[in-house]
């Protein structure tokens, strides 16, 4: 029979991934919009919330 893995280790890898689309998706919305690798580096550090900020303002 099959076993599940443990919830929780679902749970840690649909975090992690989608921390990661956060991170990937906000170094390329600020290189689209600043033109500057180390605005982009920053940006992606900051993740989702810059993805937040730039749909906030309005691009």
């Amino acid at each position: 029979m099959y076993e599940q893995p443990p919830r929780t280790t679902v749970v840690q890898k649909t975090v992690k991934t989608g921390l990661s689309f956060g991170s990937a998706l906000a170094m390329v919305l600020s290189f689209c919009t600043w033109h500057s690798v180390p605005w982009a580096i920053f940006h992606g550090l900051l993740g989702w919330v810059y993805v937040v900020y730039f749909v906030l303002m309005g691009y």
